[in-house]
């Protein structure tokens, strides 16, 4: 049947409507799937192996948040390059909600000043979430290299020029720039060995491939208290609580070598501000948890949780207190 110009004037409206309602009800399921959030799993990627700080402290915080927001998180490692690899995956996924990084000083601040050509840019490319947590690095020797403090180490250096490795979580880690710096401040000679993790680290002094490390307390603890290796001293500026028999630098004659080892959660920088925010409040209430202070101070780690601009600024401090340590030590990767 031919239409009428009535059935058009009639038909034409009702078009109209029916398209509009059509757009309306897609931009209201869109919104009420975004206010939804999270409907699926949450990926927090560890830029380094099992074991490693910011993988037991990810693990221990998953633990609680997965119920809180109702989904699982997992945990997935993507170690490689010092953590770049990890790191640089997450700055690049989607921001969609469901792509987060916990990340240490190496990837997050130092490596913009070391890598001349960083495949990222941790300040542009990825928005701060929250500062999970810290911890004093220690260094250490095998129990029986007949080193008994850090001045007897550096007194080794010294006297055996060329003889000694150090191991460290990555190039560009607090765990080699430490080191660094005591070398520049000792006059001292050690090669470089880096590993993809603290455990990693501690197992090449075990086998004496290396002879020494500032790495976490949660991977060199557990091998003073076996009797394997000994402590010499915490790179803090105070004692630490949880180490508490364990000298400082200060204390071993070196006071201005202070470090702490941190980590941080990140997300892709396209990532929404609401979904952000409710992050750093699950985390913030996650960190408060009696347990959970209580596991990770058997880890040697201590909570710090605070706002996504607390965060922001502790990196923006972070860089300019290393950046000119950084450059004095000569570090520089192409």
């Amino acid at each position: 049947m031919k239409a009428t110009p009535l059935m058009k004037k009639l038909v034409s409206p009702l078009l109209t409507r029916l398209v509009l309602a059509g757009v309306l009800s897609c931009l209201g399921a869109a919104a009420a799937a975004q206010s939804a959030w999270p409907n699926k799993p949450i990926k927090i990627v560890v830029p380094y192996g099992p074991g490693s700080s910011p993988d037991v402290i990810a693990r221990i915080v998953a633990e609680k948040l997965s119920p809180r927001l109702g989904q699982p998180v997992i945990i997935e490692n993507r170690a490689g390059a010092g953590g770049n690899t990890g790191s640089g995956f997450v700055a690049k996924s989607p921001g969609d909600g469901y792509s987060f990084l916990i990340s240490t000083n190496g990837p997050l601040v130092y490596n913009t000043v070391i890598y001349k050509k960083l495949s990222y840019d941790p300040f542009t490319e990825l928005r701060p979430v929250i500062l999970a947590g810290g911890q004093a690095n220690v260094c250490a020797v095998r129990a029986d290299s007949g080193i008994t403090s850090l001045a007897g180490l550096i007194d080794a250096m010294k006297k055996n020029p060329g003889k000694f490795n150090f191991a460290s979580t990555g190039v560009g880690s607090l765990s080699q720039l430490g080191v660094e710096l005591l070398k520049v401040k000792t006059d001292t000679f050690a090669v470089h060995i880096p590993y993809a993790s603290s455990p990693l680290a501690i197992a090449a002094i075990l086998q004496g491939d290396v002879q020494f490390a500032c790495v976490p307390a949660v991977a060199v603890m557990p091998q003073v208290k076996a009797g394997k290796m000994l402590a010499l001293a915490v790179s803090t500026a105070k004692r630490s609580q949880l180490t508490p028999d364990i000298p400082t630098m200060k204390e071993a004659g070196l006071p201005e070598i202070e470090s702490t080892a941190w980590m941080a959660l990140m997300a892709p920088a396209s990532t929404p501000q609401d979904i952000v925010v409710r992050m750093n409040q699950e985390i913030n209430a996650v960190l408060a948890m009696a347990d959970v202070k209580s596991k990770l101070n058997t880890q040697f780690m201590e909570p710090i949780g605070g706002s996504i601009e607390d965060l922001q600024k502790f990196m923006q401090q972070e860089l300019r207190t290393m950046k000119p340590i950084i450059q004095r030590t000569g570090l520089t990767i192409d």
